[in-house]
């Protein structure tokens, strides 16, 4: 299997480290790009538009962030989606336990599924053996 770029976007600076160990424990991938919020991680994808090697193939975004939140970053990636040449899987990672969060990630197609913090190896391994 080829080990997959995975990044994860999300403000907790804490959290950004568990999850960074998580990443490198499970083996699965080959690079961890990580953003503070939704602005900065739009901002890489336009940029490598044009080369998908640099696109994700797994994205982990959680919901509330400064600057532009997980649904914001939701909106912009559609705008983007008709020249991303590239199979890019989003799954929501975040504290909230709130059933309108859930409800509002099972109306984007492109969110496939909605875990909550902390994120386990187990989780991780899944969501990678899936793509």
């Amino acid at each position: 299997m080829t080990k997959k770029l995975i990044w994860v976007i999300d403000d907790d600076i804490i959290y950004q480290i568990i999850v960074n160990k998580i990443i490198k424990k499970s083996e699965m991938f080959s690079a961890i790009s990580k953003f503070k919020n939704g602005k900065d991680a739009i901002d890489d994808l336009q940029k490598s538009l044009g080369n998908t090697e640099l696109l994700p193939d797994i994205i982990l975004l959680d919901i509330n962030m400064p600057i532009m939140d997980g649904w914001e970053f939701m909106e912009e990636m559609g705008l983007l989606k008709s020249v991303i040449n590239k199979q890019i899987n989003i799954y929501i990672v975040s504290s909230s336990i709130a059933v309108e969060d859930k409800n509002k990630s099972k109306t984007y197609p492109d969110i496939l599924g909605y875990l909550s913090k902390p994120i386990s190896t187990e989780d991780l391994i899944m969501i990678a053996s899936n793509h």
